[in-house]
């Protein structure tokens, strides 16, 4: 939602909270702003839009001083604009936060009639009044924090600076991440793990309720009632040059072309060829608690319900047990039917999604297991599950996921050959079977990235169309969704992905010479359904693009492009045909002049519901 970083330390602060905020301007870009403390006293410097206009604000009137906050926002309440932008502060108090605070109207009437005067439209600006107040009335600074924490409901990531005590930063977080950097003789706060890489690998995870204080050579955790915490340190094995661009036009452009490494260090070191088992240390839960499983729910949003809808087939077909496949923000609201018996499989890329953590809580409640797929190592998801299998993607800085998408596959995959085999759906030989097809995979995936040149000459063909229909059936039908959703979230192109069996219920009334309409159209038990479809839609003029095998000439001949893939299978070929639709959905973005990492209006990690 919003990106914060805080330094503490003997260097220049702002070159270091610049930095910082590059690296999360995924996380938000309507505004950004920073607040230093220094020999003058606490400066503030704030913009609308993207960090470039904050950067040249800075370079027209600098700031100086060893401690500050910074922020790039996304904004939630009070449009984008510099008075809505972040920090903001009243008195000698200036704030940064992402999160939702609930009752905020509330607060702020309450504030209003007691004479406090508003500059924003920002439920963040509360906080500061709150601070003020407290301390008008004899509150300690640190008092304040601790009782404005209980007066606001909502989630949050908070980071604040008090000009009368120069040397200290004063940080708390719920329901939104923030972590602390550790490094030689300073200290970082951040929402997220780039932005303190170059600096430091030592950190620590802060949880709910958690208050934390940062002073010159120490820093003090607290829990809501002030008592002293003990949180473990955790060392950061990505390296700085991993959420670098190396080369590449874009971060997206980037990520599409890890996957063949990101999948191997996905089921690297967890499966064993010559016993034909996955070995899933992770996965704790005892050989009766896996036998006493009767229902299996997945829950996720965006790109991640994708994966889980492909999981729903793999689970059912090898572990023969029942799948629900639950968005986030529906699955807590619905009441469903979770008990003991239940494993609840949440999926985030980063660990922090609002719905999907919702939806955690509200299956605990009911006593679920928990087994969660993340990519960022102790987000609050991961913690807050039984188990967490992590994929091991690396930093995705690109909006539009792409590889945590294609190790989400693959995860789910070694869950459910895990699940099948410790249920005695499967033997050792079918496992090993499997396992063998699957160190094939990055191999796979890198013929079809070789395909690149191919598909960015088929974007220049349907660069300028207005909508686009994508096709697909069975495990086919979700890597239709994410194509269509890749296409939309980058290009701005409206995009609808369809079972192709649904095609005669609605969308063919869509079908004219202008409609692009893409297949999955590879050799599977369905081709033939598939092929009606596509007589269907050459019937009416569509121009059709098919993903297909260079060699299945009775689809080639039909259609009006074709992008080649390697004939994989079934089971695996989710992960290898999504890799073109990304290039596809890339190109022609690129082509466009969208802002690829950045689109409008959407935000890397989505903390608040």
């Amino acid at each position: 939602m919003c990106g914060i970083i805080g330094y503490l330390g003997p260097r220049e602060a702002m070159p270091i909270l610049l930095d910082g905020l590059k690296r999360l301007e995924y996380r938000g870009y309507d505004s950004a702003g920073l607040a230093v403390i220094g020999p003058n006293g606490l400066a503030i410097r704030r913009s609308v839009g993207k960090l470039r206009e904050l950067e040249q604000v800075l370079s027209q009137s600098p700031v100086s001083g060893q401690v500050g906050i910074g922020h790039t926002r996304w904004a939630t309440h009070g449009r984008p604009s510099e008075t809505n932008a972040h920090p903001h502060q009243v008195g000698e108090i200036a704030v940064v936060h992402n999160g939702i605070i609930e009752n905020y109207l509330d607060l702020k009437t309450a504030l209003i009639k007691a004479g406090h005067r508003f500059a924003s439209e920002t439920d963040t600006e509360i906080v500061s009044h709150l601070i003020v107040r407290y301390m008008s009335r004899g509150a300690d600074y640190l008092n304040a924090v601790r009782l404005t924490l209980r007066d606001i409901k909502g989630s949050y990531a908070l980071v604040m600076v008090n000009a009368r005590q120069p040397r200290m930063l004063v940080a708390a977080r719920k329901e939104s991440p923030l972590i602390l950097g550790l490094g030689e003789g300073e200290y970082f706060l951040a929402s997220d793990i780039p932005a303190i890489l170059p600096y430091t690998r030592q950190v620590v995870f802060l949880e709910d309720d958690d208050l934390v204080v940062v002073r010159d050579g120490e820093f003090m955790l607290l829990d809501a009632d002030g008592n002293r915490l003990d949180r473990p340190q955790h060392t950061i094995t990505w390296t700085p040059a991993m959420a670098e661009k190396a080369g590449y036009k874009h971060f997206m452009q980037k990520e599409i072309f890890e996957q063949p490494r990101a999948l191997i260090d996905t089921f690297r070191s967890r499966i064993l060829l010559e016993k034909g088992e996955v070995f899933l240390e992770e996965v704790n839960f005892t050989g009766e608690e896996i036998k006493a499983i009767r229902k299996i729910f997945m829950v996720a949003c965006g790109t991640s319900f994708h994966a889980a809808m492909v999981g729903k087939h793999l689970f059912e077909s090898l572990c023969r047990l029942p799948v629900e496949v639950d968005l986030g923000s529906e699955f807590r609201y619905r009441n469903p039917l979770v008990d003991s018996s239940t494993l609840l499989i949440p999926i985030s890329q980063s660990g922090e999604t609002a719905d999907t953590r919702a939806g955690l809580t509200a299956g605990k409640a009911r006593k679920a297991k928990s087994l969660a797929i993340c990519n960022v190592v102790g987000s609050s998801i991961a913690r807050e599950s039984d188990c967490v299998l992590y994929t091991h993607a690396g930093p995705e800085i690109g909006v539009a996921s792409t590889k945590a998408f294609t190790t989400q596959l693959v995860a789910l995959y070694l869950i459910a050959l895990f699940l099948a085999q410790k249920l005695g759906r499967m033997t050792c030989l079918e496992v090993r079977h499997r396992l063998q097809q699957l160190v094939k995979l990055p191999t796979w995936v890198q013929e079809t990235l070789d395909q690149d040149g191919k598909i960015r000459a088929i974007a220049e063909r349907y660069v300028e169309a207005q909508n686009f229909l994508y096709l697909g059936r069975g495990l086919h039908f979700p890597i239709a969704l994410e194509g269509a959703l890749k296409l939309k979230e980058i290009s701005y192109i409206h995009a609808e992905g369809y079972a192709a069996g649904e095609m005669k219920h609605g969308p063919i009334a869509l079908i004219d010479r202008h409609m692009p309409v893409l297949v999955v159209a590879t050799r599977s038990p369905v081709l033939e359904k598939i092929q009606g479809n596509i007589e269907e839609v050459a019937a009416r003029g569509g121009r059709l693009i098919a993903l297909t095998e260079a060699d299945n000439y009775q689809v080639i001949e039909r259609v009006e492009s074709f992008i080649p893939v390697p004939e994989v299978p079934l089971e695996l070929s989710p992960i290898v045909l999504v890799v073109p639709l990304q290039l596809l959905a890339y190109h022609i973005a690129d082509l466009r002049g969208t802002d690829v990492d950045q689109p409008r209006n959407l935000a890397k990690s989505v903390t608040v519901e």
